[in-house]
């Protein structure tokens, strides 16, 4: 397969043989896949349908964001954070070393180029990935657009009647907009816990509404990140066992959270995270609020919240009281948007998550690749993108008879690559 070619088809659309893979996204992902491959000398091209790299982390995220764990498990391959930034870098950090990443790799994906379809023509071997004004041809398609591609904002009876602002948080920048609100937060992961932190510190007054059980664990241990930690300790001791001693940590240093509204599940912090992608909770000062009565807490079953309007902003709680808010925020996370537009594929579920479980779940049929789905962050989906750069590197030598190089010789036992 040679370079691109590009040919007018008519109805303002342009047809494009890619001799190397399509790869829908341009995050973290995608970005990772298309350094491995650039390392083993295959093209590629990036469809993004924003107009930047990481446009999640760009957009979509509130200002006060650090990564919730330490730097060495969030970086990509062949490429390490400068050592001069913190164990937690900022949302601008991250976002500064993700552009500098595909600068170093030479990566510019098409921007504005929102997939609205892509299936395989068995006929003829190749995948048609359809965007607004054109239609790429390629051997392989590697879905990298995640698992947050879409706000996921759930049904709640009478929200519509709500007479004040709603919005999620992907919308949600500073709790400097809410100075001395009452404003009501729904979901208490690790979004949630963070903005009713942020509003406590701008004055306003945060009641959450947590319609789940929820894991609180300290962000460290003895000054060690719990992540760590936990991976440590799994490399010795049965996961059930590493989760009982989390939880006695947890306890110890934090104290009972049902006290507070915040029940735990009945199974332990990484088992759960392993089976639901369920992140925990990682504690970064939000607790203490709850504990000191700043941030109010109502248990809430997910089929009763019900927001009411009449004359008043309001909601009814399980409990039958009725408080009045100024605002809402759904801090309800976000979901995959592949079945909208992956076609003629059984691969993924109803819920746009790959059916086969990690570590299995990077590689389809017909040239079909998966990264960023694994429900283990950033470290998952660093792992899938070498898997998946090898697989192809080896089918693009097979085809073009060219000897290409190993990603793992760039790459240390650790995964870490050269520094920045």
């Amino acid at each position: 397969m040679g370079s691109r070619q590009e040919h007018d088809i008519g109805n303002g659309l342009r047809l494009e043989s890619v001799p190397g893979p399509v790869i829908v996204g341009a995050g973290p992902s995608g970005l990772a896949v298309a350094a491995c491959l650039q390392k083993n000398g295959v093209p590629c091209l990036i469809l993004e349908r924003s107009d930047c790299i990481a446009s999640l982390w760009q957009q979509r995220t509130y200002d006060r964001l650090k990564l919730h764990l330490p730097k060495q498990f969030c970086q990509l391959p062949l490429l390490d954070f400068p050592e001069s930034l913190p164990k937690y870098p900022t949302k601008h950090q991250f976002i500064s070393y993700l552009e500098s990443y595909a600068e170093h790799f030479s990566i510019e994906p098409k921007f504005k180029q929102a997939v609205l379809s892509a299936d395989f023509d068995s006929a003829n071997g190749f995948w048609r990935v359809r965007t607004q004004d054109s239609l790429y041809l390629s051997r392989w398609i590697v879905v990298a657009t995640g698992e947050n591609a879409e706000p996921n904002v759930p049904e709640i009876n009478g929200l519509e009647t709500f007479r004040g602002p709603v919005l999620h948080t992907s919308a949600y920048k500073s709790g400097s907009e809410f100075r001395n609100q009452r404003v009501l937060v729904v979901g208490c992961g690790n979004s949630g816990m963070e903005v009713c932190l942020d509003l406590c510190r701008r004055n306003a007054s945060p009641h959450m509404v947590v319609r789940n059980s929820v894991h609180i664990l300290p962000r460290e241990m003895f000054g060690i990140s719990t992540f760590t930690i936990a991976l440590t300790l799994n490399k010795w001791l049965p996961l059930k066992l590493v989760d009982k001693l989390l939880l006695l940590v947890a306890n110890f240093t934090l104290g009972n959270t049902d006290r507070f509204g915040l029940r735990r599940p009945k199974t332990g912090p990484i088992e759960l995270k392993n089976a639901t992608g369920k992140t925990p909770v990682l504690d970064v000062g939000a607790l203490a609020h709850i504990k000191s009565g700043k941030i109010k807490v109502n248990f809430q079953n997910k089929s009763d919240g019900r927001c009411k309007g009449g004359n008043k902003n309001g909601a009814k709680f399980m409990n039958g009281q009725e408080k009045e808010f100024d605002s809402i925020i759904l801090a309800t996370g976000y979901k995959s948007n592949v079945p909208s537009w992956l076609e003629d594929s059984d691969f993924f579920g109803g819920d746009g998550m790959p059916k086969t479980p990690f570590p299995n779940g990077w590689k389809g049929e017909n040239g079909l690749y998966v990264v960023g789905f694994t429900k283990r962050g950033l470290l998952g989906a660093s792992s899938d993108a070498i898997k998946v750069a090898r697989d192809i590197s080896e089918q693009w030598t097979m085809i073009n008879g060219r000897k290409c190089c190993c990603i793992d010789s760039h790459i240390g036992s650790s995964g870490e690559g050269k520094r920045m």
